[in-house]
């Protein structure tokens, strides 16, 4: 082990300039001196300033553009025609697909990748979510184009078991700016547990990076385990200090996309009730430090929309574990498994 010490040293150093975020894992980005001449306030300010130079080259209508910088999120209701709504709703509850779940105390997420061995079964959703309309929103609200993973996604809410789901608390998923967007195929109500983001938490306000210079000291030895992986948590009474919102409940109708910034603060609400929702889901990250947009090398022929496939087949050929449990096929609204 000591032997590898040196090799695993410049990987740790390596990893500053990539999207990398692991307090706990990463002892470079861990360090409380290192922290304290700056180094995850430079990385923060670094990548805010890239996001914004490659925005400038990532087309988008006015209105989605204006929506972002003010909010850190784009709403569009009435997303798809109707009948191609009705045509895609009937082929994602309409049979059993294959899926993967995962348990987060109270609440259940089950995935149906958009692999491509799903999407000859699921062609108006692949197509909704391989449309290169979509690809550019996506790419405008992460601060760099790439290839997103895309998949039929169903959050199963049951607060009558296990501790709270830890995706409830206010956070922010990493320290530069990455998208995620759902196209609803149930509508959302307040009472249903929707998505919540505190407007405009997205800007990188001069007390927001000081704020995430002091949470980067003591990260690694923080007790929370999302925190140190570099998921940092705030209270809803803080935004405020920082220059921010209070957080907004996003509740929508079926057919509305919504799409966001998630180095805004954000969270999933709890639900009082069973509920169970479906939506056609994606999420694009990148390495946030370099200064050109596409160039992905998942979008090469052969890759393209494989992501899942090869990570999923790679996982089950050695045994490797995985937070997502293989649940057979399943209908896409049919009750948890794990």
């Amino acid at each position: 082990m000591k032997v590898l010490t040196p090799f695993r040293a410049v990987g740790w150093a390596a990893a500053v300039f990539t999207s990398e975020k692991s307090f706990a894992a990463n002892p470079v980005l861990g360090s409380r001196r290192l922290n304290e001449l700056g180094l995850h306030r430079a990385r923060v300010a670094a990548a805010a300033r890239m996001a914004a130079f490659r925005r400038r080259f990532i087309p988008v209508p006015e209105e989605d553009r204006a929506a972002y910088a003010r909010d850190g999120f784009v709403i569009k209701p009435d997303y798809l025609p109707p009948a191609l709504f009705d045509a895609l709703r009937e082929e994602v509850f309409g049979g059993k697909h294959r899926a993967r779940e995962m348990r987060q105390g109270r609440t259940v997420t089950r995935m149906i990748p958009l692999s491509a061995a799903a999407r000859a079964r699921l062609p108006h959703a692949s197509a909704v979510a391989f449309d290169p309309a979509l690809a550019r929103l996506t790419g405008h609200v992460a601060g760099r184009t790439g290839a997103a993973l895309h998949h039929v996604q169903t959050v199963i809410a049951e607060p009558e078991r296990g501790p709270q789901d830890p995706q409830s608390a206010l956070h922010a998923d990493t320290f530069h700016s990455t998208a995620k967007y759902w196209l609803f195929l149930h509508d959302v109500t307040e009472e249903d547990g929707p998505f919540m983001f505190a407007p405009g938490s997205h800007r990188l306000t001069p007390e927001r990076l000081d704020w995430e210079h002091r949470q980067s000291l003591d990260a690694r030895a923080e007790g929370r385990a999302h925190h140190s992986f570099g998921s940092f948590r705030i209270r809803p009474a803080e935004l405020s200090a920082l220059g921010y919102a209070p957080p907004r409940r996003v509740a929508v109708k079926a057919n509305t996309l919504v799409v966001a910034d998630t180095y805004g603060f954000h969270a999933r609400s709890p639900s009082a009730k069973r509920t169970v929702r479906v939506e056609i889901h994606g999420q694009l990250r990148r390495n946030p430090f370099v200064p050109w947009n596409g160039l992905d090398p998942l979008n090469l022929p052969g890759l393209k929309g494989r992501e899942y496939d090869l990570h999923f087949g790679w996982k089950d050929y050695w045994g490797i574990p995985s937070i997502w449990r293989d649940v057979g096929e399943v209908r896409a609204d049919d009750p948890a498994s794990v």
